[in-house]
């Protein structure tokens, strides 16, 4: 069973949430109602996933996510938002978040985002794609001196489109080896430290979609 913590400073959203979710077969193991104490527990309790709210007091969900994914590398975080917001969506990724939610979403949807982030994969609602999109048409000309290669691109792809490092070799008849070194690669020119936070900064620059 997948272990969650919920970090909202509503807590009538908090109660709601843990309602629904824990009948949709998740557990939640605790409740923060500020960034700080989201941190703090987060290394407490080591959840699977943090359930983070963006703006919250003491810290905000970004700082608090940097801190968890600092400290504690193995947690994963999804970031809910009222809005997709370009900046603070960007700020949220490079601080490690793996999915990022707007609340108008449903409880469904939240926890089939927080099971496929708890499995590994890189996930964002539709309201955040079209955010992404747009991102992407405006700092084009932002994008790194060094692009990525078309092998690498392919890798990217698959990997984001939830691939393990064994199915991505057997779908480009490449070895594990030269996948993990495409990787190395990857992360090296994307400045990303795994491939969730790879896969969020290329499908930033549109290099990949998720599908």
């Amino acid at each position: 069973m997948i272990r969650l913590l919920l970090a909202d400073d509503h807590r009538i959203l908090r109660e709601g949430l843990r309602r629904s979710l824990e009948a949709l077969g998740l557990e939640v193991m605790g409740e923060a109602s500020d960034g700080g104490e989201a941190v703090e527990l987060a290394g407490s309790l080591q959840p699977d996933v943090v359930l983070m709210d963006v703006t919250m007091p003491v810290l905000d969900g970004v700082e608090a996510t940097r801190r968890i994914r600092q400290a504690h590398p193995e947690v994963r975080v999804v970031m809910l938002t009222m809005h997709a917001d370009d900046a603070t969506m960007a700020q949220a990724i490079r601080a490690g978040a793996d999915g990022y939610l707007v609340k108008d979403c449903s409880t469904d949807e939240i926890a089939g985002l927080v099971r496929k982030v708890a499995a590994g994969q890189t996930a964002v609602s539709r309201d955040v794609a079209v955010s992404m999109l747009r991102e992407v048409r405006r700092t084009r000309s932002d994008m790194l001196e060094e692009p990525v290669s078309k092998r690498e691109e392919e890798v990217l792809q698959l990997i984001a489109d939830g691939c393990s490092s064994a199915e991505v070799a057997e779908r480009l008849f490449i070895s594990q080896k030269t996948v993990k070194n495409h990787l190395a690669s990857i992360y090296h020119k994307l400045d990303a430290r795994d491939r969730t936070q790879a896969v969020l900064r290329a499908v930033r620059m549109g290099i990949v979609r998720l599908t």
